[in-house]
């Protein structure tokens, strides 16, 4: 049997093909477009082709994130709070606290035995978030890429007093014409941010292990910067982007299994991929 878990972000569409066993044979990424439905298609097909499958192959379907309901292979939808907890806990199985930074919002959960038991979101502020640095890195002229290798290099810390993104802008362009150096004020735009993400963390009880995922966990000068905030070692999974998705799998062979053991036909829907014209 194989499961599919369908992860629509904000800014990224995931999607985590598995079997029986677990094991992942397939993971794609693709920006999330103004059409959920079609890109959620397009991927999955990409998926299937890398897995070597047919959408009826797929035994059960179970979406997460804001565009879960846009998906219309899926079998179920369940919130990406319970799949990050699942898809997390997973990976690291000690795993007690998860913060996933993502392109829109920030939020930290509390997990115990791969379940989700409370947790925290910011108020979708930028300042919060991916997007900060990525309004940040359009200012300064730099690649979001190289924003983490460009902070290690800093010496000192440029305090960033402002945490409004508009008026952030506005600081770094200040302290460029005052003399400082780049890497001092990439740094403290990296501090600011997840002196902001330690806060909201904080409003749990933080208990180790720590795992960070979302696109944000992909910069090792964010990761540096949660640890000197949160004083405590992070768990960093190989892809960060995935544990949504990952969890929905999981959850989905969960569910199929659960009716298969009561006798009941695994509940599925039609499956049919429509045409996507938006994923690039």
């Amino acid at each position: 049997m194989y499961f599919a878990g369908v992860d629509i972000g904000s800014t990224m569409t995931k999607i985590v093909l598995t079997d029986t066993d677990g094991r992942v044979l397939s993971a794609i990424k693709g920006p999330t477009g103004p059409e959920h439905r079609q890109l959620a298609n397009e991927v999955m097909k990409t998926a299937l082709e890398q897995a070597g499958l047919q959408l009826d192959d797929i035994s059960y379907v179970v979406a997460t994130g804001y565009g879960r309901f846009n998906v219309p292979f899926a079998d179920r939808q369940i919130t990406e709070l319970s799949c990050h907890a699942k898809g997390v806990s997973s990976l690291f199985p000690n795993a007690r606290t998860a913060i996933d930074i993502g392109g829109q919002d920030a939020k930290c959960l509390k997990i115990h035995n791969g379940k989700l038991i409370d947790f925290v979101m910011n108020d979708k502020c930028a300042a919060g978030t991916g997007r900060f640095l990525e309004v940040i890195a359009a200012t300064l002229g730099i690649r979001l890429d190289d924003l983490g290798d460009i902070a290690l290099k800093s010496a000192k810390k440029i305090q960033i007093s402002n945490f409004c993104t508009i008026f952030a802008q506005q600081e770094v362009v200040s302290r460029l014409s005052e003399g400082e150096k780049l890497e001092d004020i990439v740094a403290g735009l990296h501090d600011a941010l997840a002196s902001r993400v330690a806060a909201l963390a904080r409003r749990l009880k933080v208990e180790p292990d720590v795992v960070l995922t979302g696109g944000v966990a992909k910069n090792i000068g964010m990761v540096k910067a949660m640890k000197e905030n949160l004083g405590c070692e992070l768990l960093v999974p190989k892809d960060p982007l995935i544990t949504g998705a990952m969890g929905a799998a999981i959850l989905a062979k969960e569910h199929a299994m659960e009716a298969i053991a009561k006798g009941e036909p695994v509940p599925t829907k039609p499956r049919r991929l429509e045409k996507a014209t938006f994923f690039h």
